[in-house]
């Protein structure tokens, strides 16, 4: 009988002996070969007990600029999301943010995965139709858009927005400025209506160059400083018309800069109707506005001061806030796929934003 039991005894030490091998081996094996996420993740995950985090995977860095993936909640006020560019993430990813002008046109560096039935792919232009290829397979690819334009999805801009009580914001004085008209520019194309406004222009009127174009480029600093000593500034944007309907909503920091600097701006690009959605009328100056770059010349040299004050009115009641590009619009595509579930499917993306 002695025997019997120590046999059993052997036997049930060598069955546990098994067993925790067998344990141990599929630990290791699982964590060898399952996805590392960042243990951030994982925390979200475990200790959200009311929902979980959304997960924003940015497929491209935008123009290969990174930015702080951990400020939603710290500048921004959203809460709940976790940016992250670590493609491994992708099955697990609520929204994956695609900026258009790194998409390759076969489409090939786009994600080639099943897609989750929970994930929304979200497209992202800033640049103007003009300015952007039109690339062929997109429709029916995205679900979100985000856009300067009003009937995107999600919209991020510049804008203003009303004071609580009026303010004493003080009125720039035109005699102070050391420049009469300015205009920074870069990217020089005969063809363009800006390029082709301005050397008729600068005919009857001395406009102050700056860019790489004029081998004049600017620092930060020396950018505020060049923009605030100018009366008027050519807020003139990339446009193939000087009134061109087909740039729909498309106003740039061409114009908020010149507005929040203390500058009027003379703009050229989409229609007067379309600025006049976004800020006053008798805050601008619109070449529409002549028949001819002579007739705004000899506008802009006759204005006095007292008609020079009457631009800044705005300034009394409304405050111009920025964007931070990509930093904000990615902050803003997370709240927005985590404030909505629901099935949804952009299918003429060409057609919308090309026509």
């Amino acid at each position: 009988m002695a025997a019997t039991g120590t046999h059993q005894k052997v036997l049930i030490s060598l069955l546990i002996f098994l067993f925790t091998f067998v344990v141990f081996y599929m630990y290791k094996r699982n964590n060898t070969l399952a996805p590392q996420t960042p243990q951030v993740v994982h925390i979200a995950k475990e200790n959200n007990t009311n929902e979980n985090y959304t997960i924003l995977l940015i497929w491209f860095w935008p123009f290969k600029k990174k930015f702080d993936l951990n400020s939603c909640a710290s500048k921004y006020q959203i809460n709940g999301c976790h940016l992250t560019d670590d493609r491994n993430l992708y099955s697990k990813a609520d929204g994956v943010l695609i900026h258009h002008r790194d998409i390759y046109d076969n489409l090939s560096n786009l994600p080639n995965l099943p897609r989750p039935f929970f994930q929304k792919w979200i497209w992202m232009l800033f640049e103007s139709p003009q300015n952007s290829k039109k690339i062929q397979g997109l429709d029916n690819l995205f679900n979100v858009t985000m856009n300067y334009r009003r009937d995107a999805d999600i919209t991020v801009r510049e804008q203003l927005q009303c004071n609580t009580k009026e303010t004493e914001e003080p009125i720039p004085v035109k005699n102070k400025k050391t420049k009469t008209v300015c205009w920074i520019v870069s990217n020089w194309n005969e063809n363009h209506a800006r390029v082709k406004y301005y050397n008729i222009l600068k005919e009857h009127i001395e406009v102050e160059t700056f860019g790489r174009h004029f081998n004049r480029v600017l620092s930060n600093e020396g950018y505020t400083q060049t923009i605030e000593n100018c009366k008027f500034y050519l807020s003139f944007e990339n446009t193939l018309k000087s009134s061109d309907h087909t740039a729909i909503d498309y106003m740039t920091e061409k114009l908020y800069s010149p507005l929040r600097l203390g500058t009027v701006p003379v703009v050229l690009g989409p229609p007067r109707d379309s600025y006049e959605r976004f800020i006053p009328r008798d805050a601008f100056i619109h070449v529409d506005d002549f028949s001819s770059p002579k007739e705004l010349a000899d506008y802009l040299l006759g204005i006095n001061e007292t008609e020079y004050h009457q631009f800044f009115n705005w300034r009394k009641h409304f405050t111009m806030t920025g964007v931070n590009f990509a930093e904000e619009h990615a902050c803003r595509a997370c709240q927005y796929i985590r404030e909505r579930k629901s099935f949804q499917v952009f299918t003429n993306l060409n057609k919308w934003y090309w026509g």
